[in-house]
């Protein structure tokens, strides 16, 4: 579905990123782990084409999509919920999963409607909570409410840049469980994620990054017990 050839992306001199590549097959969830500064959030911004490549090539479903604007990106069924959550604190739930049709200009009114169904289904906690203000919810509900917001454009793929930064352990367990019903669900799902134990538990294939290159990668269950992954990250 997604594939990146020789990825570079440079801020100033400073090389963020140095000659990555990797693919992504349709209904896997990949997982990008290393440390701050390895490059994690570059390569989801540079597939969004949020920040200037300096070299390589990004295709999804084999379109080009290396210097395609960022609408244009999203309006091909690639989601991107970003490192923060991002979302809008004055607006009430419902708006914000409302704002999140506008990357679809396809969707009908009867869209909206199964994927508001969909989205309550999936995240119980948001539709009893609809009419407050997304500023007034707490972390966790936050985040569910910038993934449920991306999955209101109904995409294909869905790049998660640290969805578990900053909660308690106890929300964490739910955003992964989340995650999984997610991929259930028919989605294909890129995540970057410093929790490297709970990311490659939940992931298919996974790459680690160090310094903007790609040092290891394998299933999921390969890097968990690969003694570097479990000395550097899993602090074993």
């Amino acid at each position: 579905m997604l594939e990146i050839e020789n990825l570079s992306v440079n801020y100033g001199h400073v090389q963020a990123l140095s000659g990555i590549s990797l693919n992504v097959e349709e209904g896997e969830i990949i997982t990008l782990i290393g440390g701050n500064g390895a490059g994690k959030t570059t390569t989801l911004m540079a597939i969004s084409n949020l920040v200037e490549k300096t070299d390589g090539r990004v295709t999804f479903k084999g379109r080009d999509i290396t210097d395609m604007p960022a609408h244009r990106i999203v309006k091909m069924g690639i989601c991107h919920v970003p490192e923060g959550r991002r979302i809008f604190p004055a607006l009430t739930v419902k708006e914000n999963l409302l704002a999140g049709t506008v990357g679809n200009p396809a969707l009908k009114k009867q869209d909206q409607e199964r994927l508001f169904n969909e989205v309550y289904k999936l995240f119980p906690r948001l539709k009893e909570r609809m009419g407050q203000g997304g500023g007034s919810l707490s972390g966790g509900e936050q985040q569910m409410l910038a993934i449920a917001r991306g999955l209101m454009m109904d995409p294909e793929l869905i790049l998660l840049d640290e969805p578990s930064l900053g909660l308690a352990p106890i929300v964490v367990e739910e955003i992964f469980e989340l995650i999984l019903h997610i991929k259930k669900s028919g989605k294909t799902i890129l995540l970057i994620e410093q929790n490297a134990g709970m990311a490659l538990q939940v992931a298919d294939r996974g790459y680690v990054l160090v310094t903007g290159r790609i040092a290891l990668e394998g299933t999921g269950r390969e890097l968990l017990v690969n003694p570097e992954v479990r000395k550097a990250y899993l602090g074993m």
